[in-house]
């Protein structure tokens, strides 16, 4: 089942009602294959529990097919989409249903290197707005006024997010490293 059937799928469970046109769909399906990695790796930095990732997944791209019709190009549909997703993860970390699961066993980081995994726990002991500028700079590969605008934040402080975020890194991996 290509993401595209899925989504519809999921509008037509939510029992909302939408007609879609053959190139609205091909847009969606265009959007999907475009962009369903970034949307994922987003949400498992924010989430790292597969079965929220799919959840929130699915409700981006969603709101994709719902709003898609307001984004001029390629990267404001790029930039919305993350900005979407990062407040779809918040809004599920934030969730009163989320704060009173309780979780029956954790879920693994689904890589075997034990380096990997360490630098990703590290990564992940960051204050999320440093490990959404790291992110978006370092994978992404966007450019700082593009992350700023993304995250509708000064450029300024982009890069001391960046230049915050590298130091906490950096001090952690000479810790593990040195005294581990």
């Amino acid at each position: 089942m290509n993401g595209n059937s899925t989504i519809y799928s999921y509008l037509v469970w939510r029992g909302r009602r939408c007609k879609l046109e053959e190139t609205k769909s091909r847009t969606i399906s265009e959007a999907v294959d475009k962009h369903a990695d970034m949307v994922r790796r987003i949400c498992f930095l924010y989430l790292r529990n597969y079965a929220d990732v799919e959840d929130v997944f699915q409700e981006v791209f969603l709101k994709f097919m719902l709003y898609s019709k307001n984004l001029s190009n390629e990267n404001h549909e790029k930039a919305w989409l993350c900005r979407v997703t990062y407040n779809q993860c918040k809004d599920l970390l934030k969730s009163t249903w989320r704060k009173k699961v309780i979780s029956i066993e954790e879920m693994d980081i689904p890589y075997q290197d034990d380096e990997l995994n360490d630098f990703l726990s590290l990564i992940h002991q960051l204050p999320p707005h440093y490990r959404q500028v790291l992110y978006l700079h370092f994978y992404e590969k966007m450019t700082i006024p593009e992350i700023a605008s993304s995250l509708k934040k000064n450029t300024n402080t982009v890069y001391t997010h960046l230049n915050r975020a590298k130091k906490l890194l950096k001090a952690s991996l000479k810790e593990e490293y040195c005294n581990g």
